[in-house]
């Protein structure tokens, strides 16, 4: 039987999602922990990566998984989530058809970027980026608007991602008012590697007028990495929503 598990974690401490060789990750908690609950071997295929210490508000894995008789879904999630470390929380737990995929059957998947300004908090230092002055957020979002429809983001990629293609059609993309700052919303039907944290790095640069919302169109239909701003620290960035078609997740 096939289950789908939507989960939440704070990304600090682990190298990303994916599983790597002597390091610590998500994905290897999720297994570790799930295998002990269900005494059997787990693997579980998330919706997508996240890199080292980005975080994520709502992630989607699936595995499969022979429950015993006496184990409900509800006293599964009651003991994985005792079992999980307390920076990654088990949000809800339900099963799918054996064709679905938490990958590939993902339609939409949604970032936000989190930006303090002016004034730095101790309390999120891990979670979003401080800025010393505000930024020009009208700029941003007239450069941030060039991005809706579909396009090659190979220009704001890390070019050897190991993917066939850089094309994705963005539905949303801009900049919003967030408590103590600001929050940059981009929703996708996919992502390249990479991605997110290069389109704000280079949007911040608008902002502080080192490129114009013009020149930042230009960079975009270039298709060329090189012409791209820096990359954004990673803790400013959450995996904050994935969505599926019709009957996958129930209401």
């Amino acid at each position: 039987m096939r289950y789908f598990l939507h989960f939440a974690y704070d990304g600090t401490r682990y190298h990303g999602w994916q599983v790597q060789p002597n390091t610590l990750t998500v994905q290897a908690e999720v297994d570790r922990c799930l295998s002990q609950v269900l005494r059997q071997p787990i693997h579980s295929l998330g919706s997508g990566r996240t890199d080292t210490g980005v975080h994520a508000s709502h992630q989607v894995a699936h595995f499969d998984a022979e429950l015993p008789e006496n184990l409900t879904l509800d006293l599964l999630l009651y003991r994985l989530r005792r079992a999980l470390p307390t920076d990654i929380a088990a949000l809800r737990l339900h099963p799918v058809a054996d064709s679905d995929h938490a990958r590939f059957s993902a339609e939409e998947r949604t970032y936000d970027y989190f930006v303090l300004t002016p004034q730095p908090d101790p309390f999120r230092r891990d979670h979003a980026l401080h800025l010393d002055r505000t930024p020009d957020v009208a700029a941003m979002n007239e450069a941030a608007a060039c991005m809706i429809g579909q396009f090659d983001f190979t220009s704001f990629s890390k070019v050897k991602g190991g993917v066939d293609h850089y094309v994705c059609y963005c539905y949303e993309a801009a900049w919003h008012p967030a408590p103590s700052g600001l929050v940059f919303r981009i929703r996708a039907n996919r992502f390249v590697r990479g991605m997110v944290r290069l389109v704000v790095g280079t949007l911040l640069d608008v902002g502080r007028g080192k490129m114009t919302p013009q020149q930042f169109q230009e960079l975009l239909w270039a298709q060329r990495r090189v012409d791209a701003g820096g990359a954004a620290p990673a803790r400013g960035l959450f995996l904050s929503k994935v969505e599926y078609g019709p009957g996958i997740v129930p209401e």
